[in-house]
């Protein structure tokens, strides 16, 4: 049976949390969506609330994955021990709140879902991704596999598709909110893409202000970053999948504008 998963870019802004309310509920129905990750790490701008993350399952998402702004909002720790289908990077340090993958089951098998975080050009030094990962498949046993890589370096993102190609049934970055071009199916049926992109404002850099990041870049004195205004887009990924094999047979980008 072929079935597709749809996998959604880095929710920023309150703005971009309302646009995956109104889009999500009919991409998944044009495209005959049978499983939905969301990354919503940037849902508050730095990190996501509570409230963010229901209001993300409440539109459709069967898991949210995170990144390098889990903690941007300390109120979300409690809320990661006690949820089953939020999980934060696996790679962070063991002793921190929450999960890096969760095993749901549904009517066409077994999905686990985990989140890597990269070590390239980041702000802090994880243990290994491509170890833990190692671990992770060696532990964990699922008929489909799905990674979100939150990583600064596309080499970084090329390489561990690469790695697991054959052993995972998708493997996609998140992190840049910039979405690229190479949707794929590696040689040995993992579905890639090096970036999803973004869901939020349309008409801004990463979500927020142009001003606010020209400013950052001129060196002037940073400000609270906000969300620019206007309309928004949604970024995504769909990988048709077969679930006897649990390998990718399509991939392709989407981009919706509101």
């Amino acid at each position: 049976m072929l079935i597709n998963i749809l996998a959604v870019g880095d929710v920023v802004s309150k703005s971009g949390v309302d646009c995956l309310k109104r889009r999500l509920p009919s991409i998944k129905k044009m495209k005959e969506i049978s499983f939905t990750v969301v990354n919503g790490e940037n849902a508050a701008i730095l990190g996501i609330t509570p409230d963010m993350a229901e209001e993300i399952f409440d539109a459709g998402a069967d898991v949210i994955t995170l990144g390098n702004h889990t903690w941007g909002r300390r109120d979300i720790v409690p809320y990661l021990e006690d949820a089953s289908n939020i999980i934060r990077p696996y790679n962070f340090a063991p002793q921190v709140p929450g999960k890096g993958y969760t095993l749901v089951e549904r009517d066409f098998g077994t999905v686990l879902v985990a989140n890597l975080i990269g070590r390239h050009g980041m702000d802090f030094g994880p243990d290994n991704p491509f170890l833990l990962v190692d671990k992770l498949l060696k532990e964990e046993k699922a008929d489909i596999t799905l990674i979100d890589f939150h990583a600064e370096a596309t080499s970084e993102k090329l390489a561990m598709a690469y790695y697991l190609d054959g052993r995972v049934t998708a493997v996609w970055g998140t992190h840049t909110h910039v979405q690229t071009s190479d949707a794929q199916v590696l040689p040995e049926g993992t579905g890639y893409v090096t970036d999803l992109g973004m869901t939020g404002p349309a008409r801004s850099v990463l979500g927020i202000k142009p001003e606010q990041s020209i400013n950052m870049f001129l060196g002037n004195i940073r400000e609270r970053f906000e969300p620019a205004p206007g309309g928004c887009k949604l970024e995504c990924a769909v990988f048709t999948v077969d679930t006897k094999t649990g390998k990718t047979t399509e991939a392709e980008v989407l981009r919706i504008h509101d």
